[in-house]
Order: C-alpha cells, then structure tokens, then sequence
C-alpha cells in the first residue's frame, strides 16, 4: 500500500512538472520578439537639396541621358554661364525700396497743420469787415475766428487723408514696377540658362 501511494505521488509531480512547463513554453512564444537592427523604426529621410534647375522654376529634361551628378555639374556651368552674360543673379535676395518709401513720408509736409490757424485768422479778418458794417468790429472778428478755425482744421484733415491717399498709392506703384522689374530679369536670366543647357544635350521648359 505505501509503495502504491508512494507511485502515484512520483506520477503526479511528474505530471504537474510537465504542465508548467508547457505553460511557460506557450508564454514564451506568445512574447513579442525584440526588435532588431533591420525592424528598427525607419529614420524619416532628409529633404533632398533643391538643383539650379528648379529654384530657378524650369524644368531640365536629360535627352541625352546625362547622370543626376553630370546633370548637376552642367547645371552649375550654366548658372555662371548665364549670370556672366546677362549680369543678373537669379538666387539672390532682391533688394527692398521700403526706406525710400519711408523717406519719403518723412519729408512730406502734413497740410494739417497750421490749417486752424490760418482758418482762424481769414475767419477774422472776414468777421471783423461784417461786424464793422453791424457795428462791433471785435465781436464780429470773434466769431468768425471761431468758425474760421473749425472750418480750416476740417480741411486740413481732409487734405492728409487726401495726402496719405496719394502716398499709399504711390508706394503701391513703386511696389508693381520693382515686381515687373525683378519678373523680366528673372526671364532675361532664364533664357541664357535655358540656352547653355540646351547646348549641352537638355531638353527645357
């Protein structure tokens, strides 16, 4: 009898050692595997630098099947090329007219001022003639620097709005005529550069 309980007390431990080892098996396989070098989250990749071709805003096609590197290298001989020719540099800043401008509404007089006085002393003088026709030359001068005054100030500040009118538009000239002025130069540009890298075998548009 004890050999008997003895035996199955062996089959059942070797029973329960084989149930876990089953289930840390199962465990272990249903754990994701570590990343490795080639699963590794991709890097985003760096913007590729733009060609002369396309800051310049013309397409360059190879004809010719020219490399990307031999397409580049002509590219860059005709940007010296076209820029020796016309004296004109395409990827340069442009220059700005904004301190002109500036200066300008600096040094122009603002006709608002002094328009009260001057309103002031014509509504006198016409204020004092109709007053010593009525009798009181004072009061009548009085009056009519009042109204005198009213009256020039409201011209006044009709002629700055009318003065700044003229100034904004002014600018906005200046403004459409160095667009206009950067516009050509920019196709005289293109036109050279489109020459050169035609002569190298490239078709452009």
């Amino acid at each position: 009898m004890l050999d008997a309980l003895r035996s199955l007390s062996c089959s059942l431990a070797l029973v329960g050692c084989v149930l876990l080892c089953a289930t840390q098996q199962s465990s272990r396989a249903q754990q994701p595997a570590p990343a490795t070098a080639g699963t590794a989250a991709q890097q985003p990749t760096p913007p590729q630098p733009k060609s002369i071709s396309a800051g310049l805003g013309v397409y360059v096609f190879p004809a010719k099947n020219q490399s990307p590197d031999q397409q580049n290298a002509d590219e860059s001989s005709c940007y010296s090329w076209a820029k020796d020719q016309t004296g004109i540099d395409p990827l340069a800043p442009p220059q700005t007219s904004a301190a002109p401008s500036q200066q300008a509404q600096q040094s122009a007089p603002d006709p608002s001022k002094g328009s009260g006085a001057k309103g002031a002393a014509g509504g006198a003088a016409a204020g004092a003639a109709l007053g010593a026709i009525a009798g009181d030359a004072g009061e009548g001068a009085a009056l009519g620097a009042t109204a005198g005054a009213i009256k020039g100030r409201r011209q006044g500040r009709k002629a700055k709005k009318q003065a700044e009118a003229q100034q904004q538009q002014a600018q906005q000239q200046a403004q459409a005529q160095a667009q206009a002025q950067q516009d050509e130069h920019k196709n005289t540009y293109n036109k050279a550069f489109s020459a050169c890298m035609d002569g190298k075998g490239y078709t452009v548009k």
